[in-house]
């Protein structure tokens, strides 16, 4: 993708290494389909199956439990189905792929509860499994893409377990910036997205747990051992197999260096911005920032005009003309819901960036201030 002068919108999509391009651009000029027997469909398998080995070493999973798909929404929507549960619950701070989702399935839903500081209330989900129908499906985001901050997975996994219940982590913004552990966290079903951490776009996965339960929600060919029908795509699964191995050979430093650039984006804000999420735990790479009375969507645009690339909340939402169900959840009120801009960086992001970022931001805060004032004369 072409790159904005200053690109800050790494948890809407990172611009693909170098790397992950060059692994791409060889599977599909190999080509082979991995399901033939023939010398090129058995070069192509091999390189599918070295990729699910890639990313089932790098969050401890199975090779055998990982699913190819097209992405994490996908693979959210497919554990979903396939686990076939008698209730879902969710918080709303899950992603508009499993809220939607679950309005659409019909299912009895049982809310928890979200705290101020943008962390699920475990007492609160507690509660919701314990009146939920069994077998309940437990959505939980390992790390929220709006606010960044990073919830108490395991922890809700032992409440989830003492319930019954399966439990689905959405580790789409977390894979990558933090370690992601399937074991640790004790997921039943793991989501995970290639384009958020500099792989290919349109290729994700969904990783099982052993036993888990999955009953394919359409049928086809025999691909992907009878859970996914369709030729699977072995150029995005290379590409993604590539960033993965880089994003997890050098994840203390470069958390380490991400967290720095998030700290000089931060330092160097005007004091009236608010940091949503500051006081929890969050990805090293995100901020989410609010003025009240600015306007996000007019904000990004002038942002963009200004050489800076960010998003207003989440980049799946872009175009939707309402308030953030995650940011509601915690008290904001419409003046601040409304002005949120979300500043995330990642592979190549730079000092300079960081430093920009907050220059532009503050520019756009002291315009928006001096109209106010003459406003008010």
């Amino acid at each position: 993708m072409p790159r904005a002068l200053v690109y800050c919108d790494y948890n809407a999509g990172a611009p693909i290494r170098p790397a992950a391009l060059a692994a791409l651009a060889d599977a599909a000029a190999a080509g082979g389909n991995p399901s033939s027997v023939h010398g090129a469909g058995r070069s192509a398998k091999a390189l599918l199956e070295d990729a699910r080995e890639t990313l089932a070493w790098a969050v401890g999973a199975q090779a055998a439990n990982v699913v190819f798909t097209s992405g994490a929404t996908e693979a959210l929507h497919a554990a979903l189905a396939a686990s076939a549960p008698a209730s879902i619950v969710l918080s709303p701070l899950e992603h508009d792929a499993v809220w939607e989702q679950a309005l659409l399935s019909g299912l009895p839903i049982a809310l928890a509860a979200v705290g101020g500081d943008g962390v699920i209330d475990l007492a609160g989900l507690e509660e919701a499994l314990t009146r939920a129908p069994k077998p309940a499906l437990a959505a939980i985001m390992l790390a929220n893409n709006e606010t960044g901050v990073i919830q108490p997975v395991a922890q809700a996994a032992a409440i989830a377990r003492m319930h019954g219940a399966m439990l689905l982590v959405d580790a789409a913004q977390a894979l990558g910036r933090l370690t992601v552990d399937m074991a640790a966290l004790d997921a039943t079903y793991l989501a995970v997205s290639s384009y958020k951490i500099g792989g290919p776009a349109g290729v994700g996965a969904l990783i099982l747990a052993p036993g888990a339960p999955f009953k394919p929600p359409r049928a086809g060919g025999g691909q992907e051992r009878g859970r996914r029908p369709g030729t699977e795509n072995i150029a995005g699964a290379a590409g993604f197999a590539v960033a993965v191995r880089e994003a997890a050979d050098g994840l203390k430093l470069e958390a380490a260096r991400l967290a720095e650039l998030r700290a000089c984006f931060e330092s160097g804000l005007d004091p009236g911005f608010r940091v949503v999420g500051a006081e929890a735990p969050r990805l090293c790479n995100t901020s989410l920032v609010v003025w009240p009375g600015l306007k996000a969507e007019t904000a990004v645009i002038s942002l963009d005009l200004a050489g800076l690339a960010v998003s207003s909340g989440a980049a799946c939402s872009s175009g939707k003309v309402r308030a953030s169900r995650v940011l509601q959840a915690m008290g904001l009120g419409m003046d601040c819901t409304a002005s949120a801009l979300r500043v995330s960086f990642g592979w190549g992001s730079r000092f300079e960036d960081a430093k920009a970022a907050a220059a532009a931001l503050n520019a756009m805060a002291s315009r928006q201030q001096r109209r106010v004032l003459e406003g008010a004369e």
